[in-house]
């Protein structure tokens, strides 16, 4: 069996919020530590039945990057739901949500400018 290994860095300022976020995977043709400004991890407890999550962002992270993860996430995880299940009817709803939540939170964005 072989062993992969992800190694995530996290240096916190002294209020305790993140200030930058590094990580590696073993494996990876990236030999250097990858900056990232967000990450969300989780882990399905099955005794438990519940997932278990770390959502972390650092302060540098701006409002429209953080929109652009989370619609970025919700699409991909549309995709591997389908991969998993094979339901690709529920798989199209949980994009159109995605491309729904991008334009309302656009529209948002414009109207705040304005």
């Amino acid at each position: 069996m072989e062993k992969s290994t992800i190694q995530i860095d996290v240096m916190l300022g002294p209020d305790k919020i993140p200030q930058q976020i590094n990580w590696n995977a073993s494996g990876s043709s990236a030999e250097a530590q990858q900056k990232a400004k967000a990450m969300c991890l989780a882990f399905w407890d099955a005794a438990d039945k519940s997932a278990l999550r770390i959502d972390l962002w650092t302060k540098d992270m701006m409002m429209d990057e953080m929109a652009d993860f989370y619609y970025q996430m919700l699409m991909t995880m549309a995709d591997t739901f389908n991969r998993a299940t094979r339901q690709q009817e529920l798989a199209d709803e949980m994009k159109k949500f995605a491309k729904d939540f991008k334009k309302k939170f656009e529209a948002i964005q414009l109207k705040e400018q304005s």
